[in-house]
């Protein structure tokens, strides 16, 4: 499980990462795909008890919502 958690973060980060970087008008929706990766990896985290990587995917999730509302919701 936690192999397919962190696999599953790796390829909606790898493409969020270049969807956002293309700067299409449907970029926004990145944002979601981003959330998603760091709340992958957060449960990863979580299972492989990582302190530092629970804290860094909680504050990406934080940034994602953001941006989520900037590019969304506004």
């Amino acid at each position: 499980m936690t192999t397919r958690l962190k696999w599953t973060g790796t390829a909606l980060g790898i493409a969020g990462a270049l969807w956002l970087a293309l700067n299409l008008a449907s970029s926004g929706w990145a944002f979601v795909l981003l959330t998603g990766s760091a709340s992958s990896w957060l449960a990863a985290g979580w299972r492989m008890r990582e302190p530092s990587l629970i804290a860094l995917n909680v504050v990406y999730c934080a940034i994602n919502v953001v941006g989520i509302y900037r590019w969304l919701l506004l």
